[in-house]
Formats: structure tokens, C-alpha cells, sequence
């Protein structure tokens, strides 16, 4: 399997399960490299427990044929000529726009390797030509495709002479790698909130403090809330469990309709779910808000009960 992004580490961990024997290469110093740091650590950890072999920060020189099978060539981080022998190559390195062909000079239509150039209304360089999906955007998911061809349709049909266009850019985005764990992510990580000029504070509740994660022997995972210094404003989060990509949605329906971690507080989760670690979230920092006097008080009547 070439490449250690979403798509290779989920058909890795796949085939790995399903009997074959996989190794992963990756050109990086480690996998999943646009996703939290801590969480490609613990999808990794769980790679590797399945058997998968990683080879990391290799620089791929060619393929070809041999008597016995197909041989990838390599050179490894240590800067030494490598080559493995496999039966099939899985490619999960990216992907090019498939623009060749479609005569879009004609029309006016700007593309590069990228794909095709529209603006944050999702028009082309000819205003009566609009795109969605793949062929232009970074999020290439089908869920991101849905979104934006809805965009496109506002646009093109119901917003009368430019009014009341909507933005690609105003979506907030979750998407899921489907490794075991899963990874989720959705809003802004700390490190694009802080490019944004965003002040920043992060809230991580492990796993292993949720009860059913317990009962479930699923406790290798967190909850990370990025939310605004000094407010309660959710900017993002990144979730890895199990079941991760079924509970980010919470957390996306928040931050879409501007809920902050002070009335998810309030918000009474079933026990015991997973999903509790939200509610945990929204618990800690609302107990950041309590003054020294208030804790010091708390903790006088506390002992005295």
C-alpha cells in the first residue's frame, strides 16, 4: 500500500484483517499527517498491533515486474536502497482532476492541476458555468460533494441577480477516517484556529474516563474541543474511539447553530453512551469558570458534608 493518508491506512488495516500480509509506505515521517498528531499515534499503534508493516520517510524509486511477482523500490529514511516483492500495489497517494479532454479553454472555463478554478460561490471563471465535488475542492468527500452541489443549486437558481449567495467557505466540515480506530474531526484544528488569529484553548477528555468505553475495552482513544480563550465557543474538534464518526455530529450541529460548551452542559446524555465524553467536555469547562474563592469554598463545604 502506497501512501499512509485516510485511504491507505483504511485499506491497509482492511486487507490486514481480511488475512493479507501488508506493508504501508509513506514518503512522511509518520501517517495521517493533516490529522491531529496525537491521534495518528494511536491509529498507527493500532496498525501496527494488526500486523500492518509501516515504512516511513521513504522516498518511492520505481516498480517493476519479477519472475515471482510485482517489486517496489524504495529508499528508506536512512537514505539505503530497499525493494519488497508483493503480489498486488495498492495506490492511496492522492489523486489527479480528470479535466483532459473536456475543451474547458473553449468555454473559459480556468483549470490547473488542482482542477478546475471557481470562487467561494463555486462559480468557474465563465459565471455561468458553476462546479462541485472533487474536481475543485479540498474536501473530497461525498458528504462535501452533497454539500457543495446544494450551494450550487441556491446559486444558480434561487438567489435573483447575486442575493443571498451562499459560501462554500461558511461549511463546516466533519469527515471520518474509517481506520479502527476511527478518527473525526470536524469545525477547525488548533493549529488552522490559531492561523485564523484565533486564541485558544483545548479541552481533551480521554476515553478511558468514560465508563462505557470501559465496559466496551475501548478505551484507546479522546475528545479534543478547541474552543475561543475566555468564551465558550466551540472552533473545532477531533474525536478517535471506535464510534468516533457517529458522535462528531454533535459536536458539527454545535458549532453550525453557534451552541456553546455552557449550554451543552446542560444537555442530559443517556448513561452510559460513549458519546457521554461530550457532555464530560462541556463539564470541564464550565468548571473552569468557578473563581479560587468559589473552589476554596466548594471544597470548606465538601469536607463538612
Amino acid at each position: 500500500m502506497i501512501g499512509a493518508g485516510p485511504i491507505g491506512c483504511e485499506l491497509a488495516q482492511a486487507f490486514q484483517r481480511l488475512g493479507s500480509n501488508v506493508t504501508l509506505l509513506h514518503r512522511r515521517s509518520y501517517i495521517l499527517n493533516k490529522e491531529d498528531p496525537d491521534a495518528a499515534v494511536l491509529v498507527q499503534k493500532s496498525l501496527e498491533e494488526d500486523g500492518v508493516k509501516l515504512v516511513t520517510g521513504m522516498t518511492l524509486r520505481r516498480a517493476y515486474r519479477s519472475d515471482r511477482g510485482k517489486v517496489l523500490e524504495f529508499t528508506d529514511a536512512e537514505g539505503q536502497t530497499e525493494s519488497i516483492e508483493v503480489d498486488e500495489i495498492l495506490m492511496g497517494a492522492g489523486r489527479s482532476p480528470n479535466v483532459e479532454g473536456l475543451n474547458l479553454e473553449a468555454v473559459g472555463v480556468q483549470y490547473n492541476q488542482r482542477g478546475v478554478v471557481v470562487d467561494d460561490y463555486l462559480q468557474t471563471t465563465n459565471k455561468r458555468i458553476f462546479a462541485a465535488g472533487d474536481i475543485c475542492m479540498a474536501w473530497q468527500f461525498t458528504h462535501a460533494a452533497d454539500a457543495a452541489a446544494r450551494i450550487v443549486l441556491k446559486n444558480a437558481f434561487f438567489s435573483p441577480f447575486g442575493l443571498g449567495k451562499s459560501k462554500l467557505s461558511d461549511l463546516t466540515m466533519p469527515w471520518v477516517t474509517f481506520t479502527d480506530p476511527e478518527i473525526a474531526r470536524t469545525g477547525l484544528s488548533e493549529e488552522e484556529a490559531q492561523a485564523k488569529g484565533f486564541d485558544t484553548t483545548t479541552i481533551k477528555i480521554d476515553m478511558s474516563g468514560v465508563d462505557r468505553a470501559l465496559t466496551d475495552g475501548e478505551t484507546d482513544g479522546f475528545l479534543k474541543v478547541i474552543h475561543k480563550r475566555g468564551s465558550d465557543e466551540i472552533l473545532g474538534a477531533t474525536m478517535v474511539s471506535r464510534h468516533a464518526g457517529e458522535t462528531i455530529s454533535e459536536l458539527t450541529t454545535a458549532i453550525v447553530n453557534k451552541i456553546g460548551l455552557s449550554a451543552m452542559s446542560s444537555v442530559i446524555h443517556p448513561y452510559p453512551t460513549q458519546a457521554d465524553c461530550v457532555k464530560r467536555a462541556a463539564d470541564a469547562y464550565r468548571r473552569t469558570l468557578l473563581k479560587p474563592s468559589t473552589k476554596r469554598l466548594l471544597g470548606i463545604l465538601t469536607k463538612l458534608s
